[in-house]
């Protein structure tokens, strides 16, 4: 009877004792579970903060780069405004220029226009024609300015180097039924011989009475080698050939 009483006692408290015992255990593994739930927040949030100091030193450094392009920017703007206003003050000073340029090429033409129609008359057709592309390039309202300056400086280039060379060419002579075809010779602006195509007329320009004269027949040989030298078939050599006369002039020096 006493065993089966303490049995009876001892099962209770054996049944007591596991039920806490699973209790304490469903609890413990809860608090684990919370812990590593908590745990998985925490890093959450530290991720999560690194993430937004990350964000927060990309917006500084952002920051710092657009006051410094601003900065950058302003110079520049600074710059284009003070280059704008010289090229303003430029084509102020430009357009000016063009007023006392143009009346200053039309000059020009108009004295070389007149130095030709005095000098030799070599060339006719030829400079004529410069003459007239010139004029007619100076009244187009499509040419730049500059580049109507540049083709007037090269025609007086072209006719500054005439003085400066030794020349022939064939053209005509005469008027009329006196036409014929001869070879010209040009010593520089000195001088303009012509010879008949058969060697047995020559004659010069005589600039103060603006006419052709003959020439003697002992030039004969002297213009042949002249006509030579100009074309390149013989080396140069002394050619005694008349010479307008000097004219002496007084005045103070």
């Amino acid at each position: 009877m006493r065993a089966v009483l303490w049995v009876l006692l001892v099962l209770p408290l054996l049944a007591m004792g596991q039920g806490t015992t699973d209790q304490a255990l469903e609890q413990s593994q809860a608090l684990v579970r919370e812990a590593r739930d908590s745990q998985q927040r925490i890093d959450e949030l530290d991720d999560a903060t690194r993430q937004a100091l990350e964000r927060y030193l990309q917006a500084i450094e952002q920051r710092e780069q657009l006051i410094d392009y601003n900065a950058r920017l302003a110079d520049m703007v600074g710059a284009q405004s003070d280059e704008l206003k010289a090229l303003e003050a430029q084509l102020a000073s430009i357009e000016d220029t063009q007023r006392e340029l143009l009346p200053l090429m039309q000059r020009m033409y108009e004295s070389l226009q007149r130095f030709v129609a005095l000098d030799l008359p070599f060339l006719p057709e030829e400079r004529a024609d410069r003459l007239a592309l010139l004029d007619e390039l100076l009244k187009s309202a499509d040419v730049s300015v500059a580049e109507k300056y540049r083709r007037l400086i090269e025609a007086y280039q072209i006719e500054s180097d005439y003085g400066r060379t030794l020349e022939t060419w064939r053209g005509t002579l005469g008027e009329a039924e006196q036409v014929r075809v001869v070879n010209f010779l040009r010593l520089g602006r000195v001088m303009l011989f012509y010879q008949s195509l058969d060697g047995r007329e020559q004659g010069y320009w005589d600039s103060e009475a603006s006419a052709w004269k003959p020439l003697p027949e002992g030039y004969r040989r002297t213009l042949e080698q002249g006509l030579s030298i100009a074309r390149q078939q013989q080396t140069p050599v002394m050619l005694r050939l008349p010479l307008p006369p000097v004219t002496e002039q007084e005045g103070d020096l």
